[in-house]
């Protein structure tokens, strides 16, 4: 087949019918067609991309918030490390003023010797049983001194500075008759540092 044939078979008709068009006919087609073809363009190439876009979008809202979250909480946990060292460093110093166990009679005897550089007249001093606690034990002295207030001031101050830990508690005064001195009843309590006992064989191979 000819393209002449060709042309006059197919684009000489549409020609004739276009050419009997109304001019209302020939604004709306075109208009219609623009529509269909932009309508099919932005249904099957447009809108995929912007939910796709719009899903990211999202996501991307959602990462922002978690990494913002995530800056807060790295910020805490500094300060959470600070807080720990600082912890972990009175922890050491508070040990290294808790006497050992071999040290205790020396403490003790730095105390007696405390009330009696304090002009004091001691009438008991008598350690007790031992008091377990979590991770020390406390280590209760008994005392009972004859003295003048002033005697009694001096002696609890020297206590105070020993370089080991002593606390003194319970403390009664009794005014005795002139001329008796007064009478100071109290506890020294020092501690000790208890190291935990390590764990039984047997407990071990349990636990597996």
């Amino acid at each position: 087949m000819k393209p002449l044939d060709l042309t006059e078979k197919i684009v000489n008709p549409i020609l004739e019918a276009v050419s009997q068009w109304t001019k209302l006919q020939k604004i709306l087609i075109p208009v219609v067609l623009f529509v269909l073809v932009g309508g099919g363009v932005t249904y099957f190439s447009y809108l995929p991309k912007y939910k796709e876009i719009t899903k990211l979008t999202k996501e991307q809202l959602k990462l922002d918030k978690d990494l913002s979250r995530s800056k807060q909480k790295a910020a805490k946990i500094h300060g959470y490390r600070r807080k720990m060292a600082l912890a972990e460093r009175k922890f050491r110093q508070a040990l290294q003023a808790l006497p050992e166990k071999k040290e205790i009679p020396s403490l003790l005897t730095h105390i007696s010797r405390s009330g009696q550089a304090s002009g004091l007249q001691f009438l008991l001093f008598q350690p007790q049983a031992e008091v377990q606690k979590e991770f020390y034990a406390e280590i209760p002295v008994a005392i009972q001194v004859d003295g003048n207030y002033h005697n009694v001031a001096m002696f609890f101050d020297k206590v105070a500075a020993l370089s080991r830990i002593v606390n003194i508690r319970d403390i009664k005064m009794t005014a005795q008759r002139y001329p008796l001195p007064l009478r100071t009843s109290c506890t020294a309590v020092t501690y000790r540092f208890v190291e935990a006992p390590p764990p039984k064989k047997g407990a071990k191979k349990k636990k597996k």
